[in-house]
């Protein structure tokens, strides 16, 4: 039962104490990156996604 109790307060050291957050300015700007990130990406799954639909479209035509 010790280690878990010494495992615990060494958590909450590292956690309170070590760890460096980072401020409300830094966390908005990475927020920012990811959400132009991720639209990005969904538009070039949409692109990619459109142009398969066509061209299947265009070989089930054929037959």
């Amino acid at each position: 039962m010790s280690k878990i109790r010494t495992y615990i307060e060494e958590s909450a050291d590292e956690l309170f104490n070590k760890v460096s957050w980072p401020t409300w300015s830094e966390l908005q700007s990475s927020a920012l990156v990811v959400m132009v990130a991720a639209v990005i990406i969904s538009l070039l799954i949409f692109a990619m996604d459109s142009t398969f639909s066509t061209m299947m479209e265009f070989i089930y035509q054929m037959f």
